[in-house]
């Protein structure tokens, strides 16, 4: 074979193998409503939580893109690093359900998930941001985050 070929085949070859991404791969990406909250688990049950935010945040939306998170505050990132991995239910919302049974042994954080929607408290796809917001998925089209005392749910649009 010409030496050209071969140069340009390997290039094919290599091309397949790491072409562009899957667009599944970025399921994550697009246009998120922020459809509900509930007051988070490991929320103070003695202290009420603010309901001013979370009235300025139902029903607003948050985008996802390649290159930044916009939406009300405190979602804006000018440049994500996103990372799509798998959480245990004691690591969802920053560790939180970890903290709640570490502070009582008794409290279990994969029923904790449970009641939250995950059905798979082992393997909870999550899509750390590098920002502030870690987005947690019962399914594709279903995210949660902690924010504060509330766990919002984000529907995508």
């Amino acid at each position: 074979m010409r030496p050209a070929l071969v140069f340009c085949l390997s290039f094919l070859g290599i091309f397949a193998a790491f072409g562009p991404a899957d667009p599944a791969d970025n399921f994550y990406l697009g246009t998120w409503k922020i459809s509900a909250a509930v007051v988070a688990p490991w929320a103070d049950p003695k202290q009420k939580p603010d309901e001013s935010e979370k009235a300025s945040l139902l029903g607003k939306t948050i985008e996802l893109s390649a290159k930044r998170i916009s939406g009300p505050k405190p979602f804006p990132c000018a440049g994500p690093h996103y990372k799509v991995s798998n959480f245990t239910a004691d690591m969802l919302f920053q560790g939180a359900l970890g903290e709640m049974q570490s502070s009582k042994k008794s409290i279990d954080p994969n029923k904790i998930a449970a009641s939250l929607g995950f059905a798979r408290p082992g393997g909870i796809k999550t899509v750390e941001t590098g920002c502030e917001i870690d987005f947690h998925f019962v399914d594709e089209a279903t995210a949660e985050i902690g924010l504060d005392d509330y766990v919002y749910t984000l529907k995508k649009q």
